[in-house]
């Protein structure tokens, strides 16, 4: 995969082109990285790229032309249609489904905005869809995108080393994660549970979904409304619902 990025800021990047299992990912060829700073398309000297916004108000609005100059650049190095995304707080609220949907595309191309915003028609004419990472606001988009990049790097084959790790995280079966643990055995009075070291691997997988169902329920009850219970999972969340009753009695 080719991953590319519009921003003023390219050396925000070297944290995940650089760095973990993203950075060891790219430097084994697994996925590529160009960052493309949209100054260098800018029409004066001083490389400026904004300018107020019409009607008044505050901020600076970023141009459209030398953001589209570098769109037609990113899209030259590709071979196929890559989709432009812009990350907005404006746009759709990104989740795990949208990082499997991205992981099969060969290349993207990362709009990072800065200041009060981008130009409305630069976005209606070059970007194919804005995605946020939630209902806050922070100063540009070189964050949002390098989430955006970690999701969805992480789904490709042989970026984690074993396909599992991404199989089993939060959210890739509509679930939270399980509780884990590692040694010491015993850590400020508290113990790892017997059934992981009982040895039984069919007693820890129905510990683990139903530690999933009951964090699930707990923190992220709206995730539950969305699923649609296997009869184990019927079963086990039954369980959990009649212990907290019998708790609260």
């Amino acid at each position: 995969m080719l991953i590319q990025s519009i921003t003023l800021f390219p050396e925000m990047f070297d944290s995940i082109t650089e760095y973990g299992v993203t950075g060891r990912a790219r430097k084994q060829n697994f996925w590529q990285f160009k960052a493309i700073n949209p100054r260098q398309f800018s029409d004066n000297k001083l490389g400026y790229i904004d300018d107020r916004p019409f009607g008044g108000g505050p901020g600076m609005i970023m141009q459209a032309p030398p953001l589209q100059a570098a769109i037609d650049e990113a899209k030259k190095n590709t071979t196929g249609n890559s989709k432009v995304i812009y990350l907005s707080p404006q746009g759709t609220l990104f989740n795990h489904q949208k990082s499997v949907e991205l992981a099969q595309a060969e290349s993207l191309i990362l709009l990072c905005g800065r200041y009060e915003g981008i130009d409305e028609r630069l976005l209606q004419h070059s970007v194919d869809e804005e995605i946020s990472m939630g209902d806050f606001v922070v100063s540009g988009g070189e964050l949002p995108a390098m989430m955006l990049m970690d999701a969805v790097l992480r789904l490709i084959p042989g970026v984690l080393g074993d396909i599992q790790s991404a199989e089993q995280d939060s959210f890739s079966d509509g679930l939270l994660d399980c509780p884990h643990y590692t040694k010491p055995l015993e850590f400020q009075g508290m113990t790892v549970p017997d059934v992981l070291r009982s040895g039984n691997h069919g007693l820890i997988a129905e510990w683990r979904l139903k530690q999933s169902l009951q964090r699930t329920l707990a923190r992220r009850p709206d995730l539950l409304e969305k699923r649609s219970l296997i009869p184990k999972e019927t079963r086990l969340l039954q369980e959990i619902l009649a212990e907290q009753r019998e708790i609260q009695s």
